[in-house]
């Protein structure tokens, strides 16, 4: 007398349960991603218009170096003093008004942001000068 079995096993795969995680996992990343973005700087990358550059010689300078130190057109200030110049400086149109940020060869991440911070506030150009590639 044969032994019989009596269940088999079913090789089908129930895929309802991984569907539902694959769309829990979407809306995850689509949500963190929205919310990631307002939280980068505004950059402005260089491109083309059609208006024309007006030509100003005698730009304010910020150079920021290794150690540190902020100087304001070749003057060592301090951060607070350098937001007041900018502010007084820029007061008519703040749009119009440019400066420039020179930081040394390898300085920190943390000073020159905190200048472009400073000009993200205060909404003017910071123009982020590098040293020519030798």
């Amino acid at each position: 007398m044969p032994i019989k079995k009596k269940s088999k096993i079913s090789a089908e795969f129930n895929m309802s349960s991984l569907t539902d995680i694959i769309f829990l996992l979407l809306i995850f990343f689509m949500l963190t991603s929205s919310i990631v973005a307002p939280n980068a700087l505004n950059l402005k990358l260089p491109g083309t218009s059609q208006k024309k550059a007006t030509q100003q010689e005698d730009y304010d300078e910020v150079f920021i170096s290794k150690s540190g130190v902020f100087e304001l057109n070749s003057k060592v200030q301090s951060l607070p003093e350098i937001e007041a110049f900018l502010l007084e400086k820029s007061k008519g149109n703040p749009k119009d008004f440019s400066f420039v940020i020179q930081p040394e060869k390898e300085t920190p991440v943390e000073f020159v942001v905190s200048i472009m911070d400073m000009a993200l506030r205060l909404q003017i150009n910071g123009v982020l000068a590098t040293a020519p590639v030798e």
